[in-house]
This record gives C-alpha cells, sequence and structure tokens, in this order.
C-alpha cells in the first residue's frame, strides 16, 4: 500500500491536463471579454452613426 501511494504522489501524468483545462478557460475568458466590449462599443458606434445619418437633410424633400 506504502509503494502505491507513493507512485502515486510521484505521477505526473494528469498535471498536464489540469494545465490545459486552466489554459483553455483563460482563453475563452478572455474571449468572451472581448466579444462583449466589441459588441457594447459597436452598438453604441452604430446608434450614432444613424442618429448623424438620420439628421442630415439630403436636399430631396421637405
Amino acid at each position: 500500500m506504502t509503494s502505491f501511494l507513493n507512485k502515486f504522489r510521484k505521477d505526473e501524468d494528469g498535471a498536464v491536463t489540469v494545465d490545459w483545462v486552466v489554459l483553455t478557460a483563460a482563453v475563452v475568458g478572455l474571449a468572451v471579454a472581448a466579444w462583449t466590449t466589441i459588441e457594447t462599443n459597436s452598438v453604441g458606434l452604430i446608434g450614432a452613426a444613424g442618429g448623424a445619418v438620420a439628421g442630415q437633410n439630403d436636399g430631396f424633400g421637405s
């Protein structure tokens, strides 16, 4: 039993998997944060552009 526990304690095969899971979660989190920021700013920019275009008089009407 003692040799099994020592072997289990020294085994590092699962450590690489944990590293990849943490790294992948960090990348996904950053992607979501970037997407949210871009989406929020895009909506504001589109709204401002639409307002500017709507406020222009094209000379063809009243």
